[in-house]
């Protein structure tokens, strides 16, 4: 197959924050942030797969920014690194403020798919090859990322965790 850039994935959706989808305080609900998370990384992994694809993990999630009614919010996905067949997504959410309009990253989050084919069963993907310096570190944590998932779940052991043993033995 050939290789895609992360730019081949980059998806962004916008959208204004409604007093139904706020809590007490008037700030987005976590649960309606992860749904859009969840939607845009989805349309990033088929972007660069070309398949059906399914969420298979939200692997980190960093609620660093309360966001307020009637901020305008930006979901920003693109897939980091391509396995055989699922795909880390990482996502950055970015807020304008409501008065002068100054955009700020609010929070971020690393998702994992899998593409399937039209019965359900994973396919493979395309390899991935980052362009830019963010883009290179962020393919490169996503082995030890998913390492490290592994070794969690009882999948790998860690003596086979070969980037997790360099980045901690050296």
């Amino acid at each position: 197959m050939k290789p895609k850039n992360p730019n081949d994935s980059r998806t962004f959706m916008t959208d204004m924050v409604l007093p139904s989808e706020t809590n007490p305080l008037n700030n987005l609900f976590g649960g309606e942030l992860l749904a859009r998370m969840d939607r845009a990384a989805s349309i990033a992994a088929r972007r660069h797969s070309r398949r059906i694809t399914v969420t298979a993990s939200v692997n980190h999630v960093a609620f660093n920014h309360a966001v307020p009614l009637g901020s305008v919010l930006t979901v920003e996905a693109a897939v980091s690194r391509a396995f055989n067949t699922s795909m880390e997504v990482y996502l950055d959410v970015w807020m304008e403020d409501r008065y002068n309009g100054k955009r700020s990253k609010a929070n971020e989050a690393i998702y994992t798919f899998v593409a399937v084919d039209e019965s359900g069963k994973p396919t493979e993907v395309p390899p991935l090859e980052p362009v830019t310096e963010l883009e290179k570190e962020r393919y490169a944590g996503a082995l030890r990322r998913k390492q490290l998932s592994l070794v969690l779940a009882g999948k790998m052991k860690p003596d086979e965790a070969t980037e997790l043993r360099a980045l901690f033995m050296g």
